[in-house]
């Protein structure tokens, strides 16, 4: 029998202040499972735990993107092959139980049997930078929509007085005049109580703008630094390309192939044939954020770029919906990203010192 074949597997259970740990031996047996605290002693409590068993084959990890983030890069970085493993389903869950131990030993099995092969995010590059500074810049943007919504519907049953100094304004100058408006001290009054709402809103919604603007200083140059030839692309600015490298993450080598991309954007049509029928469905699947970014840059095609409207109206003779169209763009679209968006995280991260494995040949 092999070395190989002697290693076991390891499989960990994450959450927020715990992570349960399981070993599996080469024919998938159980042999141990504990639980370690989510810090870096309980890190290294694992990591020495782990080595009493022998050879590690590769350690599966749910949660890279969330609980698992931190113990999968300090795993990578001890040199451990560190695999990204999905949740159990439900059906799996009725059927089986869940518990910690049981969440481990499954994320463990997934890995030794293959049905578990991503690999996690580094998350140790100008590409992690972007998209925590995408975090707060959406946080903010969604807040901002919500302040606006809900000064308009102060609008509408205000008193009849108050909407006649504020009808027809545009919504920057409707920001602007409710910022300045001055309530009584009566608050009793509807009208004093409808102007000190509509001039807190107004005040919430400035400060979002200059938080918004404060973190597209930071946001463009950044994101033109790490993939200057993504924004030169047709459709791209700098919000859907930092979409697109939140997505594809700061190690290309997670990335197999264009297809392999197109999967995660939830860009590849799904096989729904049956009998002498031929289609294919929508793919609902993926990082739907990246889904939308796909979208974006087709419908800024499909109105000012001479191709792809050549395009649209060849499919439409063939009798394809506008829906069918742009899922075929989105794929083409993909395809053409994928290289652009491979050389530049490969080039900033050589340029950061970390080189990473050139897979511009598998495209």
């Amino acid at each position: 029998m092999t070395d190989q074949a002697l290693k076991v597997t390891a499989g960990v259970d994450t959450h927020h202040d715990t992570h349960h740990a399981a070993v599996i031996d080469h024919l998938g047996r159980h042999l141990a499972d504990k639980e370690f605290d989510a810090t870096g002693t309980g890190y290294q409590q694992l990591l020495t735990w782990l080595d009493s068993f022998g050879p590690l084959a590769a350690i599966g990890v749910e949660g890279t993107g969330s609980y698992g983030a931190e113990l999968a890069r300090t795993l990578t970085r001890t040199g451990l092959r560190v695999v990204e493993v999905d949740r159990p389903d439900r059906k799996t869950r009725r059927s089986k139980g869940k518990s910690d131990p049981i969440d481990a030993y499954a994320a463990a099995q997934a890995v030794a049997s293959g049905r578990a092969s991503g690999t996690p995010k580094t998350r140790d590059g100008a590409v992690e930078s972007i998209r925590a500074l995408r975090v707060a810049r959406r946080s903010a943007v969604k807040a901002r929509t919500q302040a606006l919504n809900q000064l308009h519907q102060l609008l509408v049953t205000a008193p009849e007085q108050l909407r006649s100094t504020l009808r027809g304004l545009s919504p920057k100058a409707l920001v602007q005049a409710c910022a300045r408006l001055r309530p009584g001290p009566d608050l009793a009054d509807p009208t004093q109580a409808t102007k000190a709402a509509l001039r807190r809103l107004a005040k919430r919604i400035g400060a979002l703008d200059e938080e918004i603007t404060e973190l597209d200083t930071h946001l463009k140059p950044l994101t033109t630094q790490t993939a200057p030839g993504l924004l030169n692309l047709k459709g791209v600015g700098p919000e859907v390309a930092g979409q697109l490298l939140a997505t594809a993450g700061d190690n290309p080598d997670r990335l197999r192939s264009e297809a392999a991309f197109a999967h995660l954007c939830g860009a590849a049509p799904i096989p729904a044939s049956s009998g002498r029928r031929d289609r294919h469905r929508l793919n609902r699947g993926g990082d739907r954020a990246a889904n939308h970014a796909l979208h974006t840059i087709v419908l800024t095609r499909m109105s000012c770029d001479g191709r792809t409207r050549a395009y649209v109206e060849r499919r439409t003779r063939d009798g394809l919906s506008t829906k069918e169209i742009m899922r075929c763009l989105k794929r083409y679209v993909a395809r053409e990203v994928y290289p652009v968006l491979m050389r530049s995280i490969r080039t900033t991260s050589t340029v950061c010192g970390t080189p990473r494995k050139d897979l511009t040949q598998a495209v």
